[in-house]
């Protein structure tokens, strides 16, 4: 069965119509979903999915604990060699649920490092992302590094900037982001990322 891993920003904490037809989908084809456990996107979907009745759903809490199940799903708890629950500590729990899925589903707001690291582990890992972009409201199917390079010329400058300090993305999506770092600001995006349905992301 297809696996779909469900992610995004603590700060997408609301399903607008083009998420929720996209979750929709995801019933419909009856897809495995993988959803992890914080507030923000991942609590929205899990109230989503626990609205529909939909029970192909398990959640991945770090550490014996999970923060949020609202719909009573089987669990995998991801063991997190580490005491401080900052960035890297979540990390590794997103690492093991890029691991076992066959696609992924973000909801990025642009911003968000988290989201841009499991977006960038399912891409390294050959498989496709769907991207719901806040900024723009709209889906994009990534297959490819390049695309998502298209998509980050998409975000703000000094989101931009905060991206390359923290994944140093200029040599990670080289050759692919030649010139990402260096346009000018309100330079015209690339054009190239497209749309797409679930049948696509799938390959």
């Amino acid at each position: 069965m297809t696996t779909v891993f469900i992610g995004g920003s603590r700060k997408v904490a609301r399903l607008n119509e083009v998420i929720r037809t996209r979750l929709d989908n995801i019933i419909r084809g009856h897809l495995a979903v993988a959803v992890g456990d914080a507030n923000g996107a991942d609590k929205a979907v899990q109230t989503y999915l626990a609205q529909q009745g939909y029970r192909h759903v398990t959640v991945y809490c770090a550490g014996a604990t999970c923060r949020n199940n609202v719909g009573c799903w089987p669990t995998v708890h991801v063991s997190v060699e580490r005491t401080s629950r900052d960035f890297e500590y979540y990390a590794q729990k997103d690492a093991r649920m890029a691991e076992d899925a066959s696609c992924g589903f973000m909801l990025w707001d642009g911003s968000s490092k988290g989201t841009l690291n499991n977006i960038l582990a399912l891409l390294r890992a050959g498989k496709n992302c769907v991207v719901y972009f806040g900024p723009g409201r709209e889906c994009h199917l990534l297959r490819s590094l390049r695309d998502l390079s298209d998509l980050v010329r998409k975000c703000r400058q000094e989101d931009q900037m905060t991206f390359e300090k923290k994944f140093r993305l200029s040599e990670v999506l080289a050759p692919a982001s030649l010139g990402l770092f260096s346009q000018e600001r309100g330079a015209a995006p690339n054009k190239g990322i497209q749309s797409t349905r679930w049948k696509d992301a799938r390959g």
